[in-house]
């Protein structure tokens, strides 16, 4: 338990590192399960992203003087579980795309306001190359989510919208067939 500012710092650092190494793990999955290569793509190239916010986070952990490793964070456990969820219920194609985007910025969200709250206090903390440091993983984290949109409004939306589409039109060429 935090006695002081610093040491709540430094538990919340721990607890948005575990948050990146799980997620760490989680991405080649999503990546795998994505059908639009834009999203695969989007989601190979945060897995590089991720590794690199890693670092960083062991950088400010050293600044601290904490370990970066601490207990497991429960609300990443959560949101990669629904993850694998969508890929277990959902069939591979634009359907199953739209829902790994939906989360995967639940995610992106979780994280930009861990790292949100991660300068703030570092700020606070009299910590610069601390929160600056931070600070550039959160905008990459909000860069993230903006292009996680992109591909949902530009391809993948559209997608499954055509694809619910022709059911329906299915479904009506049997129904009035019968």
């Amino acid at each position: 338990m935090a006695e002081d500012f610093k040491s709540l710092l430094g538990e919340l650092l721990q607890d948005t590192y575990s948050a990146e190494t799980q997620l760490l793990e989680a991405l080649p999955e999503m990546a795998e399960a994505a059908a639009t290569p834009q999203l695969k793509q989007a989601f190979q190239e945060h897995l590089a992203m991720t590794q690199r916010q890693v670092e960083r986070l062991e950088k400010v952990a050293e600044m601290l003087g904490v370990d970066p490793e601490g207990e497991d964070c429960e609300a990443m456990e959560g949101l990669i579980a629904e993850g694998e969820e969508i890929v277990d219920e959902h069939d591979e194609g634009p359907v199953r795309d739209a829902a790994l985007i939906v989360a995967a910025q639940k995610v992106e969200h979780y994280e930009i306001a861990a790292y949100g709250s991660l300068v703030t206090m570092a700020k606070a903390a009299g910590m610069r190359e601390a929160a600056d440091l931070l600070a550039q993983t959160l905008q990459e984290e909000k860069d993230t989510d903006e292009l996680l949109t992109q591909v949902a409004e530009q391809q993948v939306n559209p997608a499954a919208l055509r694809g619910a589409a022709a059911n329906d039109a299915t479904k009506g060429r049997k129904g009035s067939a019968a």
